[in-house]
């Protein structure tokens, strides 16, 4: 029995208490967003004078961004539960089915990674969004039989990373789009500033501003580089993260003033170098610098071509003039970057 309820335990708790208690529980801690926040802030207005549910809302965007917490947050301001799961652990019907049936009236559900969902998963989700209807089907072979089963009103919240993957019936059956975007230096500021008040972490203005700007515009790096640079500031530096120790702290990790880390710069090196600028095509880069392909496309790419750093092309990856400043490198000449093989 003891080793279920520690079953049970590790089950219903994936993260960390003090991850949690970094997230802002409402609106009015939320920094950044501003678009998003104020169109859901309208929602949750309109459906509590109504007496109503909210609508069916997706959330996209790159990770760390705060669709976890946006859904935590919706649930408080409806006063709602809130049940979170993820596409991939829901390996057959039967286990939507448990969900929606135990949730109670306005709870919200909450499906992590929802593009990972299986297609008959993804069939079976539509009526319950739609109609607030499930249908089970009961015994097998001749004597199978489908029974529809009413469901309480709930709101279905998704977030995904890959919003393209995301078929277009289902697209189509949430109410509200909302896609959020990196966060501002300014921004993150906001958001050290706050989660060093919760640590309790001595920090200055000038440790924030460097933390903030070397987060890639991502509130979970900034939390987590926080937390470094308050490991380094106890040991070596009095326990006050200023400029100068969170500077220290970071090139610790390889990552520099602008936020690129090593494998960032050797992604620039690969192309620049070994590719001459390129194009250059995806798994031929994974193999240069010697990792997945996946992760290049999903981690690294996205922030280096945000900054300008990269760019991508039907031919493949292309370094802009911003990668071979930051190289120290001279940029090619206009003929040479395009490969004039009919010059001379």
């Amino acid at each position: 029995m003891a080793g279920k309820d520690f079953l049970r335990e590790t089950v219903e708790a994936p993260e960390t208490p003090l991850d949690v208690s970094l997230r802002p529980p409402m609106f009015a801690e939320f920094a950044g967003q501003p678009r998003v926040v104020e169109r859901l802030q309208l929602m949750v207005d309109a459906a509590r004078k109504r007496g109503d549910v909210l609508q069916h809302i997706l959330l996209s965007g790159p990770p760390g961004l705060g669709k976890t917490t946006l859904a935590l947050i919706l649930g408080n301001a409806m006063g709602a539960e809130v049940k979170c799961t993820s596409g991939p652990t829901i390996e057959k019907a039967g286990d939507l089915a448990g969900l929606l049936t135990t949730m109670p009236e306005g709870a919200i559900l909450f499906i992590d990674e929802i593009h990972r969902l299986q297609p008959a998963i993804e069939e079976y989700l539509y009526p319950a969004m739609e109609d607030y209807k499930v249908d089970i089907i009961i015994d097998a072979g001749p004597n199978a039989r489908s029974v529809r089963l009413n469901l309480p009103k709930f709101t279905l919240v998704g977030a995904t990373t890959r919003s393209g993957m995301i078929s277009a019936p289902l697209r189509s059956r949430f109410g509200m789009n909302c896609r959020l975007d990196y966060y501002s230096a300014t921004e993150l500021v906001k958001i050290v500033e706050r989660s060093a008040g919760l640590l309790e972490v001595d920090i200055d203005a000038g440790g924030s501003r460097e933390i903030a700007n070397r987060a890639r515009g991502t509130p979970r790096i900034a939390n987590n580089l926080l937390q470094w640079c308050r490991d380094y500031a106890q040991v070596r530096a009095g326990g006050l993260i200023t400029a100068e120790s969170a500077s220290a702290a970071l090139a610790m990790l390889d990552i520099d003033g602008d936020g690129l880390d090593e494998m960032d710069k050797r992604i620039l090196e690969a192309i620049v170098h070994r590719f001459g600028g390129g194009p250059v095509g995806l798994n031929s880069l994974a193999v240069a610098v010697g990792e997945e392909s996946g992760t290049l496309e999903e981690v690294h790419e996205p922030f280096l071509i945000m900054r300008g750093y990269l760019q991508r092309t039907p031919q493949g990856r292309t370094a802009m003039p911003a990668a071979y400043d930051k190289l120290g490198v001279k940029p090619p000449s206009r003929a040479a970057a395009t490969g004039d093989l009919f010059s001379g």
